[in-house]
């Protein structure tokens, strides 16, 4: 199959043109005259996967692997360094990154792995009612999500109402309108912030909200009539 024929199923499931004005999803690597042997989605590439893919391969990832400019192509430095590999083995890659988030990725981790049922979305984030107590709910994300360790901004003892967004979103934060906000990649001074707001939040850890992406996806292509292989991708961070 065509690069160029598998992009436009890739666009008809999420659009790219719902991308953020930032982000920099779609072709990555290769040309949509390449001839595709196979395909295998991940949430990120790195060095393994390229090792262990067989050339004429295409990587559907969802963090892209060019996301700010390239000043040079200095292969002892990332990313050139694995572009260089991709050449080699005629590897390509498409990025779905924000565009899926706001079509799929929210919706699934709010209503298919917290079992809650959305009732708005505005832009990345989704809104949940619940009523449950602040320790009980934080301990149910905590198992969900399978966190070793759970970090948390308490603001109230009872949650009525909480926002959600997978992945990175505590630049949201001021526009967040619940009394929780579950998102990932939460620093201290987004914690300060919360406490003045008065929103309460729990950090769900970016690989641990977006961990979802591939199999997401893998269903959505073989709908389609595309067969794609996943590949486990593994968490940068441990915890000891």
């Amino acid at each position: 199959m065509k690069l160029r024929e598998i992009y436009e199923k890739l666009n008809q499931i999420s659009p790219f043109e719902l991308q953020e004005s930032w982000d920099n999803s779609g072709l990555q690597v290769g040309s949509m005259s390449d001839e595709v042997e196979h395909i295998v989605l991940s949430i990120d590439i790195d060095e393994a996967l390229l090792e262990s893919v067989a050339p004429n391969t295409l990587l559907i990832t969802h963090h892209p692997l060019i996301f700010g400019g390239i000043k040079s192509f200095d292969f002892d430095t990332f990313p050139p360094n694995f572009i260089k590999k991709m050449i080699l083995k005629n590897i390509s890659a498409i990025a779905m990154h924000t565009n899926f988030d706001i079509t799929h990725l929210n919706d699934y981790v709010a209503t298919e792995v917290l079992g809650l049922e959305i009732e708005q979305k505005d832009g990345f984030l989704a809104y949940m009612q619940v009523d449950s107590d602040f320790e009980a709910f934080a301990k149910r994300v905590q198992d969900v999500f399978s966190l070793e360790v759970l970090k948390t901004v308490q603001c109230h003892d009872r949650i009525e109402r909480v926002a959600l967004c997978t992945g990175s979103g505590t630049s949201m934060l001021r526009d967040v309108r619940a009394d929780l906000y579950l998102t990932g990649d939460i620093k201290y001074h987004d914690a300060m912030l919360a406490k003045a707001l008065g929103i309460s939040m729990i950090d769900i850890g970016h690989y641990e909200s977006e961990h979802y992406f591939a199999p997401i996806l893998q269903k959505e292509l073989k709908n389609l009539g595309i067969q794609a292989i996943i590949s486990q991708s593994v968490n940068p961070f441990s915890y000891i």
